[in-house]
């Protein structure tokens, strides 16, 4: 069985500036208020945790991750912080927080309906819920998975792998606004360029979307499952003159204050 650790944060890191890029932009959107302190849930190797630091430099900031590899890799990255491996389905932390920061992570845990007030319970007055997830599940890099996945004789392994998080802005905004004094939700589309064509395209969703499956796959199984992705991921995403893929990915976000 291939490992679900080990490598993944490295993985991840491989395309760091892009996926460090919208945890950026949500920061940017939360209030300008006296943050004390903050928490990074789904910290992953610690690149938004540093985001999160770099924009509250007087705040306590704690991070953490279900990962015990991502997790190692954060408190590697940034010793002066404390990390810790946490399922946040589970999370019992009861705050006050100022600011809870979700990078990319609550796309891959369950009961939207129930978690998200249950993090907003968490919150100081004031305090504010920054969420960002990917939106992408019906970009052709998702529908390929979910096609090969039922499509070989990996099919019983695969079955129900792959996350299905499909609520919109108005579903979150619809629930969030009666608990919060101020809800903002958009939708942004960023375009990353890629060196490399369809195996850097690949390589992108190994330390992501892939990753699920991946682990389910023995060392005869992974290289058939992953050459069939690669190839169809060359005709859905096909390379610019200079080599270059540029991959669509659109991100939801939501900045719920209390």
């Amino acid at each position: 069985m291939t490992s679900t650790t080990d490598w993944y944060a490295k993985q991840y890191v491989l395309f760091e500036n892009e996926r460090t890029r919208p945890v950026k932009d949500l920061l940017a959107a939360v209030p300008a208020t006296d943050v004390r302190v903050a928490v990074d849930i789904g910290c992953g190797p610690g690149n938004s945790t540093e985001a999160l630091a770099a924009r509250l430099p007087g705040a306590a900031v704690s991070g953490l991750d279900s990962s015990a590899d991502m997790v190692a890799a954060a408190r590697k990255r940034l010793p002066q912080f404390q990390f810790d491996m946490v399922d946040i389905s589970t999370w019992d932390a009861p705050g006050p927080y100022d600011l809870i920061l979700a990078n990319a992570v609550l796309q891959w845990v369950p009961d939207h309906e129930r978690l998200f007030p249950s993090l907003v319970t968490k919150l100081a007055a004031g305090g504010s819920l920054a969420v960002q997830m990917p939106d992408n599940l019906d970009e052709p890099a998702h529908r390929l998975l979910r096609e090969i996945a039922v499509d070989g004789p990996w099919a019983p392994k695969l079955a129900g792998v792959e996350r299905t998080m499909r609520h919109g802005a108005a579903w979150y905004y619809s629930l969030l606004k009666p608990l919060c004094a101020r809800v903002d939700v958009w939708r942004t589309v960023y375009h990353h360029p890629l060196t490399g064509g369809a195996d850097a395209v690949v390589e992108w969703f190994k330390g992501s979307a892939l990753r699920p499956f991946l682990a389910q796959l023995d060392d005869a199984e992974e290289p058939a499952f992953l050459q069939r992705y690669r190839d169809e991921i060359a005709r859905a995403y096909p390379a610019l003159e200079d080599g270059t893929v540029l991959l669509p990915f659109p991100r939801l976000f939501v900045v719920a204050t209390r």
